[in-house]
């Protein structure tokens, strides 16, 4: 009988999410996927899966598994949440085994904000347009866990890796972004501000943008509206209220307001493990 996971807890909020699904612009639909996706490539090879395949998107832990049908092989990676497999503690970042009946508990983590459940096979839901992300902003793929949800477990593929323990990340108190400036970095009155502030990611934050409090950027006066331009995830949009916005995984696909700085790719991922009320600093970075 092939393995499955019932959610017990789910946690504050707790998503299926691959790689996502790129290519969709064009009708409307983003990419998404997971927020950190160094998070779950590394959750997904630790376990020998394809790096893209779906695996659980924690939000600050308290998602509870039972174990069904048959043994499962799984890792935790992200934010250090504390693993106990039936009261018994396993740790992130650590490749362990759960069989049938068992219960899989994934407690807060001490820093980061989204965790990584990784199981040998993948998460086996249905794949909407390509892919089995949800997409808050869109309401497109598998809905929001609830208690009661059960989720197959796919096949496995491919060898199994010799190493079962992975390097604990530090924890990143210190946020700093490198960032290029913006297309359209003229049209507020001084783009610098935004190296020069100490943010705050603020309690509006979500999957779709982390809104930085701290500083505003005002529009330069008398300058014509925007058309809608394609938006990009990392790109720092600033609405006219001023405060920035640093679009994450569910942006929307395009925006009109200006976009005055995009932030390196791989310091997206650590943005997504940003807290609200978390401090963070942004640094030009030469394109060259």
């Amino acid at each position: 009988m092939s393995a499955a996971l019932l959610v017990r807890a789910p946690g504050p909020l707790t998503l299926v999410e691959d790689l996502g699904r790129p290519g969709q612009s064009a009708i409307g639909v983003g990419r998404s996927g997971a927020a950190d996706r160094a998070s779950l490539r590394l959750a997904n090879r630790a376990v020998g899966n394809p790096e893209g395949a779906a695996a659980l998107e924690v939000t600050l832990g308290g998602l509870e598994v039972e174990v069904l049908g048959g043994h499962v092989w799984f890792c935790v990676t992200g934010a250090p949440a504390p693993v106990r497999v039936d009261g018994r503690d396993t740790g992130p970042y650590t490749v362990s085994a759960a069989g049938p009946g068992c219960v899989v508990r994934l407690g807060v983590p001490p820093h980061g904000l989204r965790s990584y459940l990784a199981v040998r096979g993948g998460v086996d839901v249905p794949p909407v347009l390509g892919s089995r992300s949800r997409d808050v902003l869109a309401g497109v793929g598998p809905a929001p866990l609830r208690k009661g949800t059960e989720l197959p477990v796919g096949a496995a593929v491919g060898s199994f890796p010799d190493a079962d323990v992975l390097p604990l990340p530090p924890a990143d108190d210190d946020v700093v972004l490198a960032a290029f400036r913006g297309p359209r970095a003229s049209r507020v009155r001084d783009a610098d501000v935004l190296v020069r502030t100490a943010w705050t990611a603020s309690e509006r934050s979500d999957r779709v943008g982390m809104r930085l409090a701290g500083g505003s950027l005002p529009h330069r006066p008398g300058a014509p509206e925007l058309p809608s331009e394609g938006a990009y995830r990392g790109a720092v949009q600033v609405p006219p209220s001023g405060e920035p916005v640093l679009f994450l995984a569910d942006h929307p696909v395009t925006g009109g307001y200006p976009v005055v700085a995009v932030v390196l790719d791989a310091d997206v991922d650590r943005a997504a493990q940003v807290r609200p009320g978390q401090g963070l600093r942004l640094r030009w970075r030469d394109p060259s």
